[in-house]
């Protein structure tokens, strides 16, 4: 039989523990918040040490993202991709920030090669990154793949601000909590 359907879904504490009407005004108010997902994600064992959220121009959550790929068996369900989904899912549209209206998004790590892909597409207007991919490949067991060398300029040529290193060493410490943790069982 071929299946037709395909369901991903976030885990359950994602919807009694956020306070969904919360505003996160400022680039590391948006960042704790996800790398306090990633830490959740790994403290109650639903998924790896990611986390990402799709913020407005007013820093209202619109959706929120994490790894779900080992509980979920898919490859593609990053926390970003999971962020977008969702966030494409309320405001049903593909391409966010068609109406005009400005979106972010705020990510525990760099995105992977997949992720970074995902971003061209999904309709953001900035990217607000904590911890570097040599900080995944240092305390996990992760493999970020390969990106353009420019990939920061590819993304800013297509309107996409880049910001990274925000509260770098607290989202570096979500990935060394997961790895003191037990890593891959996730």
């Amino acid at each position: 039989m071929i299946h037709a359907h395909v369901q991903l879904t976030l885990p359950d504490w994602v919807s009694t523990e956020i306070d969904a009407l919360s505003i996160h005004a400022d680039d590391a108010s948006r960042m704790r918040f996800v790398a306090g997902l990633a830490r959740r994600n790994v403290e109650l064992g639903s998924g790896g040490p990611f986390g990402a959220a799709i913020f407005d121009g007013e820093g209202r959550i619109v959706s929120v993202g994490v790894n779900r790929v080992m509980p979920q068996h898919c490859s593609l369900a990053h926390a970003e991709i999971m962020a977008f989904m969702t966030a494409q899912q309320r405001l049903q549209r593909y391409r966010l920030n068609e109406t005009g209206d400005r979106y972010a998004l705020v990510t525990s790590a760099q995105p992977c090669c997949q992720c970074y892909g995902a971003s061209f597409w999904a309709g953001i207007d900035e990217l607000l990154i904590g911890a570097r991919a040599e900080d995944v490949m240092e305390l996990t067991e992760f493999d970020e793949g390969p990106l353009p060398q420019d990939w920061i300029g590819e993304l800013q040529r297509r309107g996409i601000t880049v910001r990274r290193d925000i509260l770098r060493d607290e989202c570096r410490d979500v990935l060394a909590f997961y790895r003191a943790s037990g890593g891959a069982r996730y």
